[in-house]
Formats: C-alpha cells, sequence, structure tokens
C-alpha cells in the first residue's frame, strides 16, 4: 500500500512521528525538508514527493506512481520561527484542546487530527485530474454547513473565502475577474487593505486557505522548478533547489500574473469560493491563542454570559488563581505551574517540568522547556511577538521583546565576547542555556528577561560558560519522546479533574473510547456518575457506555452487559415518553365494519442512519427518500375489525400462521424480534391494550379489557416483501398496524404521532431504529425529512417535483431490483448506536457527511437535475459503505461489476449487505441492457426485478 498523505516535519520529529502519534499505517510517509537552505513550500513539497517515491521502492517511474494514487501533502516542517513552542515537533501537531461545543474530539487531539477529515473529503471530492491536494499545517480550514462546494477540473484549483480587507492583508489574496469569478487574474501576498479595496473596484477577491489542488502537470512543472530530473529520478544538485510556492509558482498563475512564466501561466487554474467555511491560522504565538479562544466562544447568543476567556489551558497543571481580565492572551500546555509563580499576560508556557519555583513573567514573556537527549533541559525564552529572524548584530533584530543589542548591553556582555559570525541570523545563534534537570536554576531563568535580578553578573557567567543551543539547533537536538512522556502524565490527571466534574464539564461530548483507552491505564474503575432527574437524558447512557469500553480496554469480564445496560437506558427513555402519552382504546366501529390499512414502503436515496436515536436526538436527521407502490399495489396491509369473543387473534397472510392472545403476559411478550407476531403484540399494547399504556392503568386481565372495548380483536397481516427487504418492511408494517388499530379504537392518531409511536414500538421489540421507514412510507412522494435535536423527534417535510421519476426519459433509468440475499440490519445497527454512544468522530463525520449529501440531493430533485441524482446516490452508497464495510459484500458485488458499464448509479435499500437494489441507468438504453443482463443470467433463483412507481397517497385507511 502506497502512502497517500506525506507530512514534512522537524528533523526531530519526523522518524518518530509513527511511533508518537499512532499513525503505524503505510498511509502515512513523514520526512524532514533537507539540509542547507530552507526550501521554501515548493521545494519542501518537490523533496517530500522525491523522498516518498523513493521510500516506497516502487519500479514505475515518478511520473506513474504520481498518477497511479491521489496524495495530500502537509507542510508541518520549517523553521517556525514566529510559533516557536511548536517549532521541534512541527506546527501541525500542536496540541489543541476540546472545543466545547464539540462532540467526539479527544484530549489528546493536534491540530492534524482537526485537519485530517477534511483531507479525506478532498480525496474523494477532487476531479480526476487532480493528483496533489496541497495544505498548510499552521491552518485549519473549518467547512460550512454545506460541506465541500463543487471542485471543477483544471490543472490548478485553490479554495478561497471571502473576509473583510482588513483580514484579508495578512494572507494571500486572489483576484478573479468580475464577470468570471472562478477565472483567477492573479495573486498577491500580504497586500494592504487600501490596496485589496483599489484592486476590488474592478475584481473579486477571496483569501487563500491553504488548499490547493494540483494535476499531474502542474506538479510536474513545479518538480522542474526544483531541480528535479524526471529522466534520472534524481535533482539535479543533489536537493530540492529552493523554491518558494507562493512567490514562484502562484505569482505565476492567471491571466495576468505578477510572475512571467509562460510555462505556469499556461496553466488552466480555477478559483472556488466556499461559502460558509472558516480559515484559524496557527501561525504565530498570537494566532493560536487567538484561534482557540474565537472557536471556544463559537456559542449560541445566549450563552454570551460563559464567554470563554482569552485563556488556553491544556495538559497542565496551575496552582495558581488566574485572573480572566488581566491574565489575556494565555497559553499553558504540557506544564506544571506551582503557587510561587506570578503571572500576567501574553504569555505563551509549554513543557515546564514538575517544579517548585519562585518565578516572575512580566508581560509578554514566554516560556518553552524543551527536553533534549537522555536528560537535558533547554530553557528557551522568547519574546510574545519576537520574529526569530535577521542579523543579531543589526539594531533592529529583537529577543525578549527587546532589541538584542540592547539584551546584551543591559547585561554587561560585549558582543566582541560571543565571537559569531557578522551577520548570523539569530535563529542560528545559541542563546538557549542547556542544563540537567538537577541544575535548572529558576534564577537563571528570570535571569534571561529581567538583568537587574540578583547574582546578575554571575548568570551572565554562567551563560556565556555554559552549554547552549540556538532556536535552529532544537530542531534537531529535541527528544519528542521525553515530550509526549510528560504530556501524557498531565492529560492523565486532567482526564480524572474531567471525570470529577463529569456532569458540568465537556466529558460526555469526548470521544469516549479514546478516553476510555487512557482511563484504562489505570487498574482502578472509574467511580460511576450518578444522575438526577435534571441531568441531560443521555449522560446515564455514555456513563454505561463508558464504565463498558474501561472494562473492555482492560480485558475484564462483564462489560458487555454495561454495554447492554446503555442500550435499555435508551429504550427506556424513548419508551417513557409513551407512557406519559398513555390512551384510552374504545371501539369505534359498527360490528359488520372492516378497517383497511395499506401502506407503500419506501426507497431511501440518502441520509439513512441519521434519523435513528441517539444521534437523530442530538443532531437532528435529515433524509430523502420515495414513498413506492409494488407492481402496482401498496404491498404492506392490515385489516382489523372486532370479533365476539374476548381475544385477540393475529393472523399472517404471507406467511400462513396464526396466534390467539389472551393475558397480558401472553400480549408483553414481544422481546423477540424474530416471532412473526411480536410486532402486532407490540402494536396493541402502545393501542392502550397494555396496563403500561392504558391512560387509568389497565384492568385486571386483557380479557376484562375486552369485554369492556365490546369484544376482541382479529387482525390480518399481508406484507408482500420478503423479509430482509431493504424496503424498511417492519417498521412499515408497525406504522399501518398502529393506523389501524387507531381508527378502530378511536385513537385519532396523526402521521407524526405514529411515526413516533411506531419509533417506540421498535425500542419495545428490541430492534431499535429511527423514523425514516415509517415516515418515508406514510407520507406520499419522494421528500426531504427533516428534524431539529430534540427527544421528541417532529419532522419537517418538504416535498419535491417528481419529474425525474414519471419523465419517460428519466424514469426508465429507475429499476428496483430484488437481490434475492437477505440480511437483517440489527448488527449493524448496534454498532452504530454504540458508536454515537461514544461520540466515534469517524462515524459522527460520516453521518455528519450523510445529511449533506441528502441535502444536496434534494436539490438535484428540485432542480431536475439528472446527474444531480446520480451523484447523490452513488455519494450515499459509498458513505454507507464507509460506515459499514459489510453494507457491500461479495454477492452483492458480483451484481453490480456485471451492470457497471451500463449503471450511473446504484445502491442497496436500507441499511445494505442485501434485499433490494435501487439502480440508475445510464439511459434508456443502458437500462434495458441492465433488465436483459441479469433477467437472462440471474445471481440466484430468488432475483428478480419488480416495478415501482411513485405513491401519490402514502398511508391510506379506510372502513367497509
Amino acid at each position: 500500500m502506497q502512502p497517500r498523505y506525506l507530512i514534512s516535519l522537524p528533523p526531530a520529529m519526523a522518524p518518530v512521528f509513527a511511533e508518537l502519534e499512532g499513525r503505524m499505517s503505510p498511509e502515512w510517509f513523514a520526512a524532514a525538508d533537507p539540509d542547507g537552505p530552507p526550501p521554501g513550500s515548493g521545494g519542501a513539497t518537490a523533496h517530500l514527493l522525491a523522498a516518498a517515491w523513493h521510500a516506497s521502492g516502487s519500479s514505475m517511474s515518478f511520473a506513474s506512481w504520481l498518477a497511479a494514487d491521489r496524495r495530500v501533502v502537509i507542510h508541518a516542517g520549517g523553521q517556525s520561527r514566529r510559533l516557536p513552542a511548536y517549532a521541534p515537533v512541527g506546527k501541525s501537531l500542536l496540541p489543541v484542546p476540546v472545543l466545547r461545543w464539540s462532540r467526539g474530539q479527544r484530549l489528546d487531539q493536534t491540530l492534524l487530527d482537526l485537519q485530517e477529515p477534511l483531507w479525506d473529503r478532498l480525496l474523494r471530492a477532487a476531479p480526476d485530474v487532480v493528483r496533489l491536494v496541497l495544505c498548510r499545517g499552521d491552518v485549519w480550514v473549518r467547512p460550512g454547513p454545506e460541506g465541500l462546494p463543487a471542485l471543477p477540473e483544471a490543472d490548478v484549483v485553490v479554495l478561497g473565502i471571502r473576509v473583510p480587507p482588513e483580514t484579508a492583508q495578512h494572507f494571500g489574496v486572489l483576484f478573479c475577474h468580475r464577470r468570471e469569478p472562478s477565472r483567477l487574474a492573479f495573486a498577491e501576498q500580504k497586500p494592504s487593505a487600501a490596496r485589496i479595496r483599489q484592486i476590488a473596484s474592478s475584481h473579486r477577491f477571496v483569501v487563500d486557505t491553504g488548499v490547493w489542488l494540483l494535476s499531474a502537470r502542474a506538479v510536474s512543472i513545479l518538480m522542474h522548478r526544483c531541480g528535479w530530473e524526471e529522466s534520472r529520478g534524481i535533482f539535479r544538485a543533489g536537493r530540492a533547489e529552493p523554491c518558494p510556492f507562493h512567490a514562484a509558482f502562484t505569482a505565476a498563475l492567471g491571466t495576468d500574473p505578477r510572475l512571467d512564466d509562460p510555462e505556469i501561466r499556461a496553466l488552466s487554474c480555477a478559483v472556488v469560493e466556499w461559502p460558509g467555511a472558516a480559515c484559524h491560522p496557527f501561525g504565530t504565538s498570537a494566532q493560536m491563542v487567538e484561534s482557540v479562544v474565537s472557536l471556544q466562544n463559537r456559542l449560541p447568543v445566549d450563552w454570551e454570559e460563559h464567554r470563554h476567556p482569552d485563556q488556553v489551558l491544556q495538559n497542565a497543571r496551575v496552582r495558581l488563581p488566574l485572573d480572566r481580565e488581566a491574565g489575556h492572551t494565555l497559553w499553558i500546555e504540557n506544564s506544571v505551574i506551582g503557587p510561587r509563580w506570578h503571572l500576567a499576560h501574553q504569555h505563551v508556557l509549554t513543557g515546564v517540568p514538575a517544579n517548585d519555583w519562585k518565578l516572575t513573567l512580566p508581560p509578554g514573556i514566554c516560556l518553552d522547556m524543551v527536553p533534549v537527549d537522555a536528560d537535558l533541559w533547554c530553557i528557551r525564552a522568547y519574546g510574545f511577538a519576537d520574529l526569530f529572524e535577521g542579523p543579531w548584530d543589526d539594531p533592529g533584530t529583537f529577543w525578549l521583546g527587546r532589541p538584542f543589542l540592547q539584551w546584551l548591553e543591559e547585561r554587561g556582555i560585549s558582543p566582541r565576547v560571543l565571537a559569531w559570525p557578522a551577520g548570523m541570523d539569530i535563529h542560528q545563534c545559541p542563546l538557549f542555556p542547556l542544563l540537567r534537570e538537577t541544575d535548572l536554576d529558576p534564577g537563571l531563568i528570570e535571569w534571561l528577561w529581567r538583568a537587574d535580578s540578583p547574582g546578575s553578573q554571575r548568570r551572565a557567567r554562567q551563560w556565556l560558560g555554559g552549554p547552549r543551543l540556538s532556536a535552529a539547533d532544537l530542531l534537531r537536538r529535541c527528544n519528542p519522546r521525553r515530550l509526549y512522556a510528560q504530556r501524557a502524565c498531565l492529560r492523565r490527571e486532567a482526564l480524572t479533574a474531567l471525570r470529577k466534574h463529569a456532569r458540568e464539564s465537556v466529558f460526555y461530548r469526548l470521544d469516549l473510547e479514546s478516553a476510555a483507552r487512557l482511563a484504562a491505564g489505570n487498574a482502578q474503575r472509574p467511580d460511576p456518575v450518578l444522575f438526577g432527574p435534571d441531568d441531560p437524558p443521555l449522560h446515564a447512557a455514555r456513563e454505561a457506555m463508558f464504565q463498558a469500553a474501561w472494562a473492555r480496554h482492560r480485558g475484564e469480564p462483564g462489560w458487555e452487559r454495561r454495554e447492554q445496560e446503555a442500550f435499555e437506558r435508551l429504550r427506556e427513555m424513548l419508551v417513557r415518553e409513551a407512557r406519559v402519552l398513555p390512551v384510552h382504546p374504545v371501539r369505534s366501529i359498527q360490528e359488520d365494519q372492516i378497517v383497511w390499512a395499506r401502506c407503500p414502503v419506501r426507497v431511501d436515496l440518502a441520509g439513512g442512519w441519521t434519523d435513528t436515536p441517539p444521534y437523530c436526538l442530538e443532531h437532528g436527521g435529515r433524509v430523502l427518500n420515495l414513498a413506492v407502490d409494488l407492481n402496482g399495489q401498496p404491498p404492506l396491509q392490515v385489516f382489523a375489525k372486532c370479533i365476539p369473543e374476548p381475544v385477540v387473534v393475529i393472523r399472517s397472510i404471507d406467511l400462513s400462521a396464526e396466534e390467539r392472545v389472551r393475558t397480558y403476559a401472553e400480549l408483553e411478550n414481544h422481546a423477540d424480534p424474530g416471532s412473526p407476531f411480536a410486532l402486532a403484540r407490540a402494536a396493541l399494547a402502545l393501542a392502550g391494550f397494555s396496563p403500561r399504556f392504558h391512560v387509568h392503568g389497565g384492568f385486571e386481565s386483557l380479557e376484562q379489557q375486552l369485554r369492556e372495548f365490546g369484544g376482541g380483536i382479529e387482525l390480518s397481516l399481508v406484507a408482500a416483501v420478503p423479509k430482509g427487504s431493504g424496503l424498511g418492511t417492519s417498521s412499515i408494517l408497525a406504522a399501518t398496524l398502529l393506523a389501524a388499530l387507531s381508527d378502530l379504537c378511536g385513537l385519532g392518531w396523526d402521521r407524526e404521532t405514529l411515526s413516533h409511536r411506531t419509533l417506540v414500538l421498535e425500542q419495545l421489540l428490541g430492534t431499535g431504529g429511527g423514523w425514516q421507514d415509517q415516515l418515508g412510507a406514510i407520507e406520499r412522494g419522494i421528500k426531504l425529512i427533516e428534524t431539529a435535536p430534540g427527544l421528541r423527534q417532529s419532522p419537517q417535510i418538504h416535498w419535491l417535483p417528481q419529474h425525474l421519476f414519471e419523465s419517460p426519459a428519466t424514469s426508465a433509468c429507475c429499476l428496483l431490483y430484488y437481490t434475492g440475499i437477505t440480511r437483517l440490519a440489527w448488527n449493524i445497527l448496534g454498532e452504530i448506536v454504540r458508536a454515537v454512544f461514544l461520540n466515534s468522530p469517524r462515524h459522527l463525520a460520516l453521518l455528519e457527511e450523510i445529511g449533506q449529501n441528502a441535502r444536496r440531493g434534494a436539490l438535484a430533485v428540485q432542480r431536475c437535475d439528472f446527474e444531480g441524482l446520480c451523484e447523490t446516490v452513488r455519494e450515499s452508497w459509498r458513505l454507507n459503505q464507509a460506515l459499514d464495510p459489510a453494507t457491500n459484500p461479495p454477492q452483492v458485488r458480483a451484481i453490480l461489476d456485471t451492470v457497471a458499464p451500463n449503471l450511473a448509479a446504484a445502491k442497496l435499500a436500507g441499511a445494505g449487505g442485501g434485499g433490494y437494489l435501487f439502480m440508475i441507468a445510464r439511459d434508456p438504453a443502458a437500462a434495458a441492457r441492465i433488465r436483459e443482463a441479469l433477467t437472462r443470467r440471474p445471481p440466484n433463483p430468488r432475483a428478480r426485478f419488480v416495478n415501482f412507481s411513485i405513491s401519490s397517497t402514502g398511508l391510506q385507511v379506510t372502513r367497509s
């Protein structure tokens, strides 16, 4: 397997990246920039690509290797002069605290973890011509609610966002033609706000997000600019030649580029404005604090009184009070800050080991303790706004917030004593003392920024006479293993603190699988958290799931029982509401009447799984589906009538089976979903023929209640759909049953109530499930169904035009095929519910994409966009497989492979694995070829095509 993610890192971090970051997969490749002068981002890209190609051991040429797969290049190395705290490990690996509005984030997450989901989406969404996605390691681009915009096919595609000129002036700006806003005119780096306004009179502008997509042709030109010789597979100078990407490459793009390079100018370039997206830069100390604080404060207006202070603490033990106002712009990470410290504002404190120092930091002073070798510490003090650039002997070069020459003069140190070469860059100057832990001296540390501290002359001699390292040295000499080990110890303390305040903290919003793995390092079981009636209802279920995960990671028996407790809590929570709204069934038909309920089935096009608790309860759901009749008839039908004998008779016509229920105990026996009549018994219970759902608590016996009712009930069920169809049969049959009972018993349930009671019924059966099956069928036509977060899911239905499914040119392309393969969704449902309870970031991200895809599909249907509909179905199938690979078993793949040349899109209905296959052919002739191929050689004796039509009625209930 070839790497898909190539990351440049500092020399000390690159060799241990996979080990320390837990990214052992061959999908990742890490390397340091080449020795010598900084290669620039263009040169670093070329070096990284060449290094990955050589490391792959591939017999392919570089061009063939590049063409074989898409890759992401992340620039996280470099010298990081403006963000010294994370220069030794790389800016992408700086820890980012759990954002309080998020769900599924980890205590050990880095900027890289936040960035990675976007890269996955870009790799999937990029046009075929794209071979490389270039990304900055010090920017998090947060997509808007609509996800990624459409990406056009071009040699160079860059994503941009609109911001005011005052903000744009700090970034690269892309100027486009007003009449062709996706066509680049030219790019400029950090133009002034005044210049941006001047140009904006004739051009549109967006800010470069740092996300660039390059074709093989564009990559080849970039490699050539860096000295790559394709025929020899080496750089002509032995290393990539320096090439600043923006100054040497992007400046030559567009119709009116600022740099004349005909070969680059000939590349097609598209600028894509990204509505709703936001850029959060982490390139400087100030940006790091500002970005995290602004992200933490991305909250509803009514939370304004709980605004997060301009202070970021993580993986830290702080033993002194922090003033929210005076102590602003504060970053403390992987550090121990004792009670005798005195802090002001504008501090970045990282890597400080356990200590009992007395230390005073004036405003704007930062302290970084870098572990070196096995037992040494490098004391790096610097100013909050230090640039770490310029000749050391230039009066304009600063360190610790003042000219370096002034710093020397204040300490009585002659520049001649240093014996440094004239003009040497301060980044190369050995400024930072190197000491053993036993020799760490707060006096020496404080002397670095306070020249008048006691023993100043002795400190000066100590500084001059002892070993020192430069900022450049630390990129090579840092010991990341020690740094990570200290951080891990402090992180475990942080987890303990979060658990202590779990009810008020972000604990239950964490990736609880990761938290349980971290907590499992301690042999002592975490004390269970007790909840009251005012606590969020899902907290108790999540606590049970966390306890189960902790025991599972410890290898302790009984964790399955704790996991089942979480599922039971969810069921009880949903069932409880039905008990809060009990009913009183009263016979409402004549003795010779029959209630006839019939319903279509549903075909889901996109959004399935977002309707399933607990996901929909916390995030809302969004589903695009069809209500369809099969072979001209609604396939699910229920007949209900009253009979003189006080008994419930249930018949299944399709199963040729019958059951008689005479007692409450028999009626309540509905926990076996495999029983042919469990569903009917549960429906009767919810209709008030069970004491717990009856408004008066029921009767002494079911017989007595039926006599009071006026006689027994006879139910006849017809399900003209094979079991495991994926068309939502069981849920829809349940809704049809409830509708028949509602009419028979005068309950007056509307369709929303029927949907909710069906959801409860599935909890009674123990099968779980969401609301889309029943709503997709009982409501007519094609529609987008949405719900908001909340225990009571109230659907908003948006009906859509049926043109694509009724026009001869496109309706003939839509096929419904029964695969003859049966698969029930219970196992996968349990796995996904477990993942949502544990806030699995992968599952939550996929579910969010699934919901966004449903919205895009609805727009395509609304616009009668056939290709847009096909893309929606293709993406829905891909996302379902990403959620559960078993969705597409070998037998189904064989069917799809047989008709692939004629297929525009396809997906299995429901959870997949079998049942009905919805296919869209490329054109009517292709549809005919698909029919002919699968009819002539079916995969099994049961497989067949089924005619379907859009239901114009949905659920119907009539009386004889």
